[in-house]
């Protein structure tokens, strides 16, 4: 049976790159595009795919949550993120949206293309180098809430005042809060736990 794929990316390059690929696979079949996740929303419900191949990071409704919105709205749908950017908070965001997979476009053709029919086979895939975050981490004490909270502030450059004003709190909590992420996810500073916590996914800057 031939598997039925929708993209889903705002770069016009990558998506001809995506055809280009599938094109030559007798039993991969590109259905449809979309340029964002409003209209990959669309076209899944117009085309019903097999599996919608999407961008991670997108102008306006990112690829999780098209991710969740497609599982909630058809809970048989088979979505893989497929991105630039690594991290294990990011794949493991993605997965517990429901996504079926997390590529990176970065992957061999043969990966990926195997990867597809892993998920097509009601499997999950993961990028080698995903399964290796993932793993580095495993067992580690998570963020909490306020932590995760902290450190997106952190990274859109928020001093502790403007931090502690916005959530409602002391400059000496936001301090106490700052020492225990550092201690979580090993930085010795600001600038070291900003670059930690986008190269892991664990914040995301609006694009």
């Amino acid at each position: 049976m031939t598997i039925r794929i929708l993209t889903v990316d705002d770069h016009p390059l990558i998506r001809q790159g995506i055809a280009s690929m599938l094109e030559v696979e007798p039993d991969l079949e590109l259905v449809g595009e979309a340029a964002d996740a409003l209209g990959g929303l669309e076209q899944f419900r117009r085309l019903l795919p097999d599996i919608a191949l999407v961008d991670l990071q997108m102008p306006g409704l990112g690829g999780i949550e098209l991710a969740r919105r497609l599982r909630e709205e058809y809970p048989h749908a088979r979505v893989v993120i497929l991105t630039t950017y690594r991290g294990d908070a990011n794949a493991r965001d993605a997965l517990a949206a429901g996504a079926c997979g997390y590529m990176l476009k970065s992957s061999l053709r043969g990966e990926l293309i195997e990867g597809l029919r892993r998920v097509a086979q009601g499997k999950r895939c993961l990028s080698a180098e995903i399964s290796e975050d993932i793993a580095q981490h495993v067992g580690e004490e998570s963020l909490t809430g306020r932590e995760l909270s902290i450190l997106s502030a952190l990274a859109q450059g928020w001093e502790n005042k403007r931090i502690a004003n916005g959530l409602g709190i002391s400059a000496e909590t936001v301090k106490s809060h700052l020492a225990r992420i550092f201690e979580k996810i090993g930085a010795r500073n600001r600038t070291e736990a900003i670059n930690i916590a986008l190269r892991r996914g664990l914040v995301r800057l609006e694009e």
